[in-house]
């Protein structure tokens, strides 16, 4: 099977549209582990929407390295931006497991974790991603 990257980032662009809306729907019904999921699942395809547009993105859950390693071939104005959603899927990506399994050592689970504070955090940065997305998209010429 060939690599259709306008395909795998149009994909990857319907998998954040879904879940930064069911995060929201999470935080308004209170669910703040689950919002803390989606916001997390949000970013980290956002970063691989990007990648997509050059490479095989990973199944990491953690792919701002290889956005990174991405910036040179990105436009000068995106890199800003692109390092910044970097940064976002970066600190977020611990969350995966979390909201997974808790804290097992500590007997902690996933719904014991999470307040409402955290989810509110979550789900600005998971909008803050999609902002950087529809950005970045554009500047390659890719219509979100």
């Amino acid at each position: 099977m060939k690599f259709n990257p306008l395909s795998e980032v149009a994909y990857r662009r319907k998998l954040t549209e879904n879940y930064l809306k069911e995060a929201e729907e999470s935080f308004l019904r209170g669910d703040h582990r689950h919002t803390v999921e989606s916001s997390q699942l949000m970013v980290e395809n956002a970063a691989k929407a990007v990648i997509a547009f050059y490479r095989i993105p990973s199944s990491s859950h953690d792919p701002s390295m290889e956005l990174l390693e991405l910036l040179e071939q990105l436009p000068r104005g995106l890199r800003v931006k692109a390092e910044r959603l970097a940064e976002i899927v970066h600190k977020l990506a611990p969350e995966h497991g979390r909201v997974t399994y808790g804290e097992p050592t500590r007997g902690v689970t996933p719904w014991e974790l999470y307040n409402k504070n955290d989810a509110e955090e979550a789900l600005i940065l998971a909008k803050e991603c999609m902002k950087l997305l529809e950005e970045t998209l554009k500047g390659i010429h890719v219509k979100p």
